[in-house]
């Protein structure tokens, strides 16, 4: 299992479930298993499990603007007498591997952060050196959270070997709610410590800025509400099952991007993006071809998933998926299926199902845009099933993996 989390980050042209992969009974075939590296009876053990297992890194879907986001927490480093930080150098680049051909930021927990975890002051030098121009051109935004003085004393002594490029990327995050103007508050992975933290600091500094709800949220959603809403308050008030958001992306996209290079991995201009969130919730008509940006759509059906009050594969399903690797060989293709067909409400499995073959339609001109069904299910993953708590990047492999049957298997899955 541990090679196929690896493998699965990789690009691989066509996908890792090949033709033939899927016998005619609809089964999986266990040679193609063995392929894959793994059998019914493996333990799931990632290669990096040594340092994994804290939970420094972690992956929190996409922010407001469809970027992946990379999580690290200093107050989960353990004691720095007895742990090998050149290990997690080679995992924080292995983490990285699978998100840096597309936009991602970074957000990092400066608290918890003492002398006894503290890596050296060389390695912090060493590290910057080892990600390289790969690792930086599509870095969109570090964000420093609750920095202090060690983080100023940090960046003047690494300013001189950072490009101004770089330096602009950075902004210091005080508080966390200041986050949220740029993430998924509610779905990013924040250690309890720093948020006890934070609700001491706001207690103790009184910020001047409101740090409750909005407005809006406290009015409730409009009735023409598309963003963060379920599914079937979006029927209730429309009487529609295709959300009109849903529709009018991908019916543009299938006219205007399949053919773009890298089509689902770029950003779109932020003030853009929240101006088209804002007319499709107050139910404006919304003209892609007067934006004149397909990555507009593109960001903006990801956004739509990620932003489900609960998310279109359900929270229920979330631990049967991220298990479906333990069944034997024989049995998976079958319990996605049964998944499919027993387990998920009825509208959301006819809007899954017609996204899913439009990204079939996608990965028809992968010669051309690049996305594979690989790239596209590593995209798509985590915007479509995640669990309530907090994930981590092995259960999001799994994740990766049933979206990866969804697009490339459709036909034998959509069977309802």
């Amino acid at each position: 299992m541990a090679q196929f989390c690896s493998e699965l980050a990789k690009e691989t042209e066509g996908g890792a479930f090949r033709s033939g992969a899927i016998t005619p009974d609809g089964l999986i075939d266990e040679d193609f298993e063995k392929e894959l590296g793994t059998t019914p009876d493996e333990e799931t053990v990632s290669e990096f499990y040594d340092v994994e297992r804290y939970g420094i890194i972690e992956v929190a879907g996409d922010d407001l603007f469809g970027r992946k986001v990379i999580v690290f927490s200093s107050c989960k480093l353990p004691s720095n007498k007895n742990f090998d930080h050149q290990r997690l150098l080679e995992y924080i680049k292995h983490t990285l591997d699978k998100y840096v051909e597309e936009d991602y930021v970074l957000v990092y927990f400066h608290y918890g952060l003492r002398s006894s975890n503290k890596p050296k002051l060389s390695w912090l030098i060493q590290a910057y050196k080892a990600f390289d121009r790969k690792y930086k051109k599509n870095l969109k935004a570090l964000y420093l959270v609750h920095p202090t003085n060690f983080i100023k004393i940090l960046w003047n002594i690494f300013k001189p070997i950072l490009s101004a490029k770089f330096g602009k990327k950075v902004m210091y995050v005080d508080y966390l709610v200041e986050l949220k103007n740029h993430l998924h508050f509610d779905q990013l992975t924040v250690p309890l410590p720093v948020l006890e933290f934070d609700a001491k600091r706001v207690n103790a500094l009184k910020p001047q800025y409101p740090y409750q709800s909005t407005t809006l949220e406290k009015a409730g959603p409009l009735k023409t509400q598309q963003f963060g809403v379920t599914l079937e308050y979006i029927k209730e008030n429309s009487g529609r099952i295709i959300p009109i958001v849903v529709e009018q992306t991908v019916e543009f996209l299938k006219e205007n991007a399949l053919e773009v290079d890298g089509i689902f991995r770029r950003s779109a201009r932020a003030v853009t993006l929240k101006q088209v969130q804002r007319d499709f919730n107050e139910g404006k008509e919304v003209d892609f071809n007067e934006i004149g940006d397909v990555h507009v759509p593109a960001v903006l059906l990801k956004t739509f998933l990620r932003e489900l009050q609960d998310p279109i594969l359900t929270y229920d399903l979330h631990e049967p998926i991220t298990r479906l690797h333990l069944l034997d060989s024989n049995k998976q293709l079958v319990e996605v299926q049964r998944l499919l067909r027993e387990e998920m409400p009825e509208d959301n499995y006819i809007v899954l199902k017609y996204i899913m073959q439009f990204l079939t339609q996608v990965t028809e001109k992968q010669a051309i845009n690049k996305m594979t069904p690989m790239n596209l299910a590593i995209v798509f993953g985590p915007n479509l099933v995640w669990p309530k708590g907090q994930s981590n990047l092995l259960s999001l492999s799994h994740v990766n993996m049933f979206a990866l049957i969804l697009i490339d298997k459709f036909d034998q899955v959509f069977i309802r």
